[in-house]
């Protein structure tokens, strides 16, 4: 789950880690008496939204008076912001992010992350702040510094120091990266973090290190015991589709292929996808309906799968376990019931009761096809898909 950036620096600010004074501003609020209660001073105005390049889309704006403060947050709120990571539909602006500006002497760059390799927390530095980390990487994997700490033993004072040496910080800085690194590492630890992300990290006219910029992602399967962090999700910054699934407690990415996909379990799913790829397909989505799925669950995945206008043919792959393909079998139907099909449907079902399941399917609708093996099922999803 992705946060706003005023929401990761609040975070922040709770751990002890310095970031600008700020003020926020939201859709509905009165704009200009708002910029008139601030100090005389200037202000960079960042539009709230979950993707980065913010800065390239206008998303990003200083104003050195109050007058253009005004029009730079009237210009963003109710927009749709549209960056490189957003897609061409962008993502709406409901709130705008008012900070004072500051002399900036050098960007770092500071992140931790899940590194799945060594299975443990990654923490990366490097002196090329405010770029791309993954172009930094390509161009100059020198700058790249990582140090890897031990689940068991935590993060080190000496791993804090080489870090800050490597950086280049005087001795002041080295005990200021020293202090935010423990305090980052204790709230990704704490809050079952995907990612923590600086991006830049200045070194201020004033000596001081300060967070310019803030992410954090969590990871959602943790989600049920960070119950306030959960609370920070905004629906309106993901895809519509993604969000209806996530209340469903159904995993759905759409991919933007033809051949829609509606599988139980993760690996079956990814299994699926590979499967129509190899032979010339491209899933139109990931959708995982879980291992204690149900007749309920099936219908409603139905109709979120159908519900996309690129699918032009659906592979069902459902593999019966302590669930009954008879049953699954029902809420196919129910939800052909609910939806009007206009695509042809490939199902697969093996395990539990898989044969009462294909024999309630068989001859239901004329739209609605049977396999017997997974590869069968994907050449003809993409045989149809094609048609």
């Amino acid at each position: 789950m992705n946060i706003h950036e005023y929401q990761a620096k609040a975070i922040f600010s709770r751990f002890g880690v310095p970031v600008p004074d700020s003020h926020l501003i939201r859709t509905g609020d009165d704009v200009e008496p708002f910029c008139e209660t601030l100090e005389p001073h200037a202000w960079v105005a960042k539009a709230q939204v979950h993707a980065g390049g913010r800065g390239k889309a206008g998303g990003v704006v200083r104003a050195d008076d109050k007058q253009d403060l005004v029009a730079a947050v009237s210009g963003m709120l109710g927009t749709r912001l549209v960056t490189p990571q957003t897609g061409e539909d962008g993502l709406p602006v409901q709130a705008v992010l008012l900070e004072k500006t500051v002399e900036i002497h050098r960007e770092l760059y500071l992140a931790l992350l899940v590194d799945r390799e060594s299975g443990r927390v990654a923490i990366i530095a490097s002196t090329e702040g405010g770029m791309d980390i993954e172009q930094v990487a390509q161009q100059a994997p020198d700058r790249i510094l990582t140090q890897l700490v031990h689940p068991a033993a935590g993060l080190q004072p000496g791993q804090a120091r080489t870090l800050a040496y490597a950086l280049g910080l005087p001795k002041d800085q080295v005990r200021q990266l020293q202090a935010i690194l423990f305090a980052l590492f204790e709230l990704f630890a704490s809050s079952d973090c995907s990612l923590v992300e600086i991006n830049p990290l200045i070194l201020d006219g004033e000596g001081r290190l300060v967070a310019l910029d803030a992410k954090i992602n969590i990871d959602d399967n943790a989600l049920y015991r960070q119950v306030e962090i959960a609370k920070l999700r905004d629906p309106a910054q993901g895809n519509r589709d993604e969000e209806q699934a996530c209340t469903l407690g159904l995993n759905y990415i759409r991919l933007g292929g033809s051949i829609g996909c509606i599988v139980n379990g993760a690996g079956l799913a990814m299994a699926t996808m590979d499967l129509i790829k190899h032979h010339g397909g491209e899933p139109a989505n990931f959708l995982d309906v879980g291992g204690a799925i149900t007749q309920e669950k099936v219908a409603e995945a139905f109709k979120l799968v159908v519900r996309d206008a690129g699918v032009k043919a659906v592979l069902v792959n459902i593999f019966g376990g302590i669930v009954r393909c008879d049953l699954l079998a029902s809420g196919i139907l129910d939800a052909l019931q609910s939806v009007s099909l206009q695509v042809p449907v490939v199902v697969l079902l093996q395990g539990t009761r898989a044969n009462e399941g294909r024999q309630l399917l068989e001859n239901r609708h004329t739209l609605l096809h049977q396999a017997d093996t997974l590869t069968e099922a994907a050449q003809r999803a993409i045989r149809l898909a094609r048609a």
